[in-house]
């Protein structure tokens, strides 16, 4: 018991760390500047099941590549695991409004990744947030 407590500290830590690199990862591609007072920023951390994430990692590249592809109101999908545990994937997302992350979550990609995947996540819990200010490079 002691030792899970432990991991769950430390990867508490990491938490922060990554989900920061994630938002200065992400915000290279778009607009210069901007306080995105429509924008939904939702951040995911999930717990792979590590015999399952070679699948996982797959079904989830299919799925953020086809999304970020085709719908417009998906600005950026980015994943990152957590240094030294691979299978504590951190996900940041950014949609242009509300309606454009309803859409995502009622796309067929989105509902196949759901259905393959749900065997294979060991936990998810997603985090709501409210953007203060995002701002990019444009065009990196």
């Amino acid at each position: 018991m002691a030792g899970k407590n432990v991991k769950e500290k430390r990867m508490r830590e990491h938490s922060l760390p990554v989900l920061i690199a994630v938002l200065l990862l992400s915000l290279t591609r778009f607009a210069v500047a901007t306080d995105a007072p429509s924008q939904l920023v939702r951040i995911a951390e999930l717990e792979i099941d590590p015999a399952q994430l070679d699948a996982y990692k797959t079904a989830v590249k299919e799925e953020m590549e086809v999304s970020v592809r085709i719908e417009p109101g998906v600005i950026a999908i980015y994943s990152v695991a957590i240094k030294g545990s691979p299978a504590s994937l951190r996900f940041f997302e950014i949609y242009a409004d509300e309606a454009a992350y309803r859409a995502h979550i009622a796309s067929p990609h989105f509902k196949k990744y759901v259905e393959t995947t749900r065997k294979m996540i060991l936990s998810r819990k997603l985090i709501e947030t409210e953007p203060v200010q995002l701002s990019a490079k444009k065009g990196s």
